[in-house]
């Protein structure tokens, strides 16, 4: 059953294509999307999911919605970690409000959500929004206000917010010659663009040119991106930022070697407890494979840590368009477009010395119910269990024949509840907000080892204040079930 409240449809559908392991794990489909006439909820979700402070997940469906036309729009949703959805609609015409979120959400430290639309907005160049957990949207900034959109356009990526406030993202193109920006924009909405790619216009674009992705900050503070093409054989590259704009090409993937390395990264890198980032590229198509897996050192030494594809059928998986997440065990976990027992995608996990697993194979059951083609980054909720999204699958109206519009799944692996912090770090006196589940009856918080005083908001949430003389390391709550521990370490800033 679909709810729809105040305040967020966005006003360009489509149909693709789970192994069950041995292991003790549970795949479950929370939600079919466009199940009925006009696809109210939305349909195609790329976005991954964000766990916010009410314990719920939200989301972005590129297509449909309520005010769609006919298909063009998106939606913002927010889903219970049971599977009920609230489609969160509300698009005035013209689109003013953007259309399309192709990327996900960004909880900021006060409590909104942040987002960006592909398109649309005041000049169709897409947008900035702030979304609140209720629904009541705003938009930001709208791109592309000078002809030939010095300031960006077609924002496609996540957003980040770093330790400064201020959120960091990409656009796709435009620029000073059309290649795609960095920018920078506050929480109120003033938007600084910070680089833009091959801006001297040489062909070969050495710094990079289409950052499809996000950024993630890194603990050195600076800024870690991929763009699509440029670099020294117009491969892609990974760079790096400072927060005041200066840019560093780390990496470029290119021909020789034969292409062992990857082509075409499209994803966010993630930084895992090791100190290094990792990632994913599309394709290697010179070395006749589907994408890679590597790692990469803050300083830029790469390492190819599984190339896809390697055997007939590609069982493995093919296409890792999404980025990889690290989960509290350690390992790191993402998903492929397509391959796998049935050709539908799949879930692996990777251990940082690159032991691949396949753990779910999409369009296992009959008609792809289970879904297709998962296109975004995995989430661990604090409950322990893994959340993503497929772009297509899931039901099909027989009466309307109406196309799958994706779904919404839950992976089970038997991993523990824990807690997250947000923000990560801060400075003594700093207040904190704790996420989690099952909070209610917590008797006791510290900050490696130094007890804090705190409010139990909700089951969710707890508030606390980084106490005097904590020093950095792991969070950890008390509660009648036992101790939660944070899933990464809380740095106290001097």
């Amino acid at each position: 059953m679909i709810k729809q409240i105040v305040c967020a449809t966005f006003v360009l559908c489509s149909w693709w294509a789970p192994v069950q392991p041995a292991s003790a794990q549970t795949f479950t489909r929370l939600y079919s999307f466009c199940t009925t006439s006009g696809c109210p909820e939305g349909e195609f979700p790329t976005a991954g999911l964000v766990q916010v402070i009410n314990g719920d997940l939200y989301g972005a469906a590129y297509y449909g919605g309520a005010y769609a036309s006919p298909n063009i729009g998106g939606t913002i949703f927010k889903i219970t970690l049971g599977g009920e959805l609230t489609a969160l609609s509300c698009a005035e015409s013209g689109c003013p409000d953007g259309a399309q979120p192709f990327a996900g959400l960004t909880q900021a430290t006060n409590g909104d959500l942040y987002g960006t639309t592909v398109n649309g907005g005041a000049f169709g160049g897409g947008t900035v929004f702030k979304i609140t957990p209720s629904g009541e949207l705003t938009t930001l900034y709208s791109f592309c206000g000078q002809n030939p959109c010095p300031d960006g356009e077609h924002p496609q990526g996540v957003l980040v917010q770093a330790t400064n406030g201020n959120l960091y993202g990409t656009t796709e193109n435009g620029g000073l010659s059309f290649n795609g920006t960095v920018f920078e924009i506050t929480p109120s909405g003033t938007l600084t663009t910070l680089h833009s790619f091959c801006a001297s216009n040489t062909e070969t674009c050495p710094d990079g040119a289409l950052p499809l992705s996000g950024l993630v900050q890194a603990t050195n503070g600076d800024l870690y991106g991929t763009t699509f093409e440029g670099g020294m054989d117009g491969y892609g590259t990974i760079f790096k930022i400072t927060l005041s704009g200066t840019l560093t090409t780390l990496y470029s993937f290119s021909a020789q070697n034969g292409c062992v390395n990857g082509e075409y990264p499209s994803a966010a890198l993630v930084e895992a407890t090791d100190g290094d980032l990792y990632g994913t590229t599309e394709i290697s198509a010179c070395a006749n494979k589907s994408g890679t897996l590597f790692k990469i050192t803050p300083s830029g030494t790469l390492t190819t840590l599984h190339n896809f594809c390697m055997t007939s059928g590609c069982p493995d998986g093919s296409y890792p368009y999404a980025g990889l997440m690290q989960a509290t065990n350690g390992d790191l976990y993402g998903t492929t477009e397509t391959g796998g027992a049935f050709a539908g995608g799949t879930v692996y996990k990777i251990t940082p010395s690159g032991a691949l697993t396949t753990l779910y194979s999409f369009c296992a059951q009959t008609a792809c119910v289970d879904g297709a083609s998962p296109d975004a980054p995995l989430m661990q909720a604090t409950n322990g269990d893994l959340y993503g999204t497929t772009a297509d699958g899931g039901d099909f109206d027989s009466t309307t024949h109406h196309v799958k519009g994706g779904t919404v799944f839950r992976l089970s692996l038997g991993l523990a509840p824990f807690v997250k912090t947000l923000p990560t770090s801060g400075e003594a006196g700093a207040t904190i907000t704790i996420l989690g589940t099952a909070l209610e009856s917590a008797t006791r918080v510290t900050f490696n080892g130094t007890a804090a005083t705190f409010t139990v908001g909700s089951g969710s949430a707890i508030t606390t204040t980084v106490p005097a003389g904590a020093t950095s390391g792991t969070v950890t709550v008390t509660t009648p079930g036992g101790v939660l521990s944070s899933s990464k370490p809380f740095t106290v800033r001097e």
